[in-house]
């Protein structure tokens, strides 16, 4: 998959509550200034962190910077998401709002008031809601139309978006075209899933990324850093990653990083372009969001894809 704009979307997950606001209006500012386009948030985003334990904070301070950027919605894409909002503080993951037809259309009107927008380029059913039919949330979405330009899934096994695009497409619905997981260069041990990965089909599995590539969904890749780990020594690569196979693939990563002139961390965002990945940051700094900006501009040669390419 090619780009014909940035590939770099820029994650508010933390605006409005550890990010404040003149700084979330300074990456915002900077991140439209240099080409990017796509901007995720979330209706949940981010209750761990608030006062009240509710989410909201994050859509409410980029309904503040789209006001006050007059024009600059015509420019770039919005990309929220429903369904693992709290029902009240503290009961997160048992108690949450769920992907019911009820429970979408209220967070999506509630998405939109605070966003201070009339539609969405993307909606992200956010985790998977066992409990509900899944032909019931896709129905659901598809109320939606005129409001909603695209359907994504984060968090989901491949057989329930299966099911879900079937359903859709049986009755002339926009099907799900895109999945939001975690992925990065390292793959996790078998059977272990790294703490930032709250949700059992969260990371990014081969069978995922062939059932996205063989139906061209795209795939948007969320802590494709490690929160800094690949260039941080303050901070350890998290233990779900450690074993033989990443000791080699960090190996070859080391080796192309040199032969870039680039930071390991920025190799590794190269690499996911280069799979037709769009790779997601939740920095806080604006050298952090340069940095990345830079990363998804280099393109590494085909030698050193199949050097990085270590089973």
């Amino acid at each position: 998959m090619t780009f014909p704009t940035s590939p770099l979307v820029l994650g508010a997950m933390m605006f409005g509550t550890a990010i404040d606001e003149d700084t979330s209006f300074a990456l915002l500012d900077r991140f439209v200034e240099r080409g990017g386009v796509w901007i995720d948030t979330a209706d949940c985003y981010a209750f761990w962190a608030s006062d009240d334990g509710r989410g909201g904070a994050s859509e409410r301070v980029l309904g503040r910077w789209l006001a006050a950027r007059p024009g600059v919605r015509d420019r770039i894409r919005i990309a929220t998401k429903v369904g693992a909002e709290p029902l009240w503080a503290g009961s997160w993951p048992e108690q949450r709002a769920g992907l019911g037809r009820r429970a979408i259309h209220d967070a999506f009107a509630g998405s939109l008031e605070r966003l201070g927008i009339e539609y969405v380029d993307l909606l992200w059913l956010h985790q998977e809601d066992r409990r509900t039919p899944i032909e019931e949330t896709v129905d659901a979405v598809a109320e939606l139309k005129g409001q909603v330009r695209r359907v994504g899934a984060s968090n989901h096994p491949a057989w329930r978006i299966e099911q879900a695009r079937t359903h859709a497409l049986s009755k002339g619905f926009t099907p799900i075209d895109a999945l939001q997981l975690s992925a990065t260069y390292l793959r996790v041990r078998p059977g272990t899933l790294p703490e930032a990965t709250a949700h059992p089909f969260g990371q990014l599995s081969e069978e995922q990324l062939d059932h996205a590539r063989e139906h061209r969904m795209e795939v948007w890749a969320y802590t494709p850093l490690l929160a800094g780990a690949y260039d941080n020594p303050d901070k350890q690569i998290p233990e779900a990653f450690d074993h033989l196979g990443n000791t080699r693939r960090l190996a070859a990563l080391d080796d192309v990083a040199q032969q870039t002139g680039a930071a390991r961390g920025q190799v590794v965002l190269a690499w996911l372009v280069a799979q037709g990945i769009r790779p997601m940051l939740g920095g806080s700094k604006l050298h952090q969001l340069e940095s990345a900006l830079d990363a998804v501009a280099l393109t590494l040669t085909e030698d050193q894809l199949k050097q990085l390419d270590v089973r």
